[in-house]
């Protein structure tokens, strides 16, 4: 009979105890620097975002306090009056200013967006003599300061078209493109494959259809981004409404006439934080909403030449 020796099975031998009290020590190091790099980047970032947000918080904790105590120099108001807002809203011509603003910028943002949009493709998709000469020039027209054209654009659009007055000669012109939102959005649609657009012509769709059914829902990103920065312009414009509406305070714009309404209320800083923040407000809640298609169409935005 064959007997079968069976090995013994070995036994895990235990770690030194010198190793363990060096990892433990090394390991707690570790630890401990994550922690304070954690507490580094955060208190940096902070303190920036405070340095943005303190300002909006003086300008509301100011629009709520009363007309004595906002020249005080206090910080905190000891009475909230929410009728501040309503005094602002009853003043004559702030809810004309309101509707002027809206109808700049909607109008204005409407406009550059279905101007800018077929003339984009074009440059990046097409294949044409000259389109670089035509690119050059699109270029070159946002070197041009709008200063050094404004005398003679005035007199067009008042003698000719007998426009002074209104924000019609603001508004018409971005219908027939903005150099700035072209090129924009023409660096995005660089980055959409030329294979999307073959395979659209295979299957038989015209340059329209391709360009309103494939670049159209692939360029939303880039789109929003043309349209939040052409709608803060407007918003935010001054120069323009002063040069062709100042005449007529019917089609002042709020950033137009939050200057009046300054110089009228010149010792109630209450009202004017209020009228300031009611100014602000749909730019900030308009960015709020669209900050991601911002920021993916901003992005995105220049990855080809």
């Amino acid at each position: 009979m064959t007997s079968t020796t069976l090995s013994p099975t070995p036994t895990p031998t235990a770690a030194p105890a010198g190793a363990s009290r060096q990892r433990g020590p090394a390991a707690a190091r570790a630890r401990r620097k994550r922690v304070l790099h954690w507490i580094a980047v955060h208190s940096v970032a902070i303190a920036v975002a405070l340095l943005f947000v303190l300002p909006f918080v003086f300008v509301f904790l100011t629009s709520v306090m009363s007309d004595s105590q906002a020249m005080s120099g206090d910080l905190w108001p000891n009475s909230w009056h929410w009728d501040n807002y309503k005094t602002v809203f009853e003043t004559d011509g702030f809810l004309d200013w309101w509707k002027n603003s809206l109808l700049y910028a909607g109008l204005g943002t409407l406009f550059t967006v279905c101007s800018a949009i077929p003339v984009a493709y074009a440059l990046a998709k097409f294949r044409f003599r000259g389109r670089r000469t035509a690119m050059i020039l699109v270029i070159s027209t946002m070197m041009l300061p709008p200063q050094v054209i404004v005398i003679p654009m005035y007199l067009v659009w008042a003698q000719q078209f007998h426009l002074s007055g209104t924000l019609w000669p603001l508004i018409i012109p971005m219908a027939f493109g903005d150099a700035y939102s072209i090129f924009l959005l023409r660096q995005f649609l660089l980055t959409i494959p030329k294979e999307y657009i073959e395979s659209a012509k295979v299957d038989g769709c015209g340059e329209l259809r391709t360009l309103l059914k494939i670049i159209v829902p692939m360029a939303k990103p880039g789109i929003a981004a043309i349209a939040l920065f052409q709608f803060f312009y407007c918003w935010n414009d001054y120069f323009g409404p002063q040069i062709y509406a100042a005449q007529n305070p019917a089609s002042w714009t709020l950033s137009y006439g939050l200057e009046s309404f300054k110089s009228a209320h010149s010792v109630n800083w209450n009202l004017t934080m209020a009228a300031t923040l009611l100014v602000m407000a749909p730019v900030c809640i308009v960015f709020f909403f669209a900050q991601k298609a911002f920021v993916e169409g901003v992005t995105l935005t220049g990855v080809k030449g």
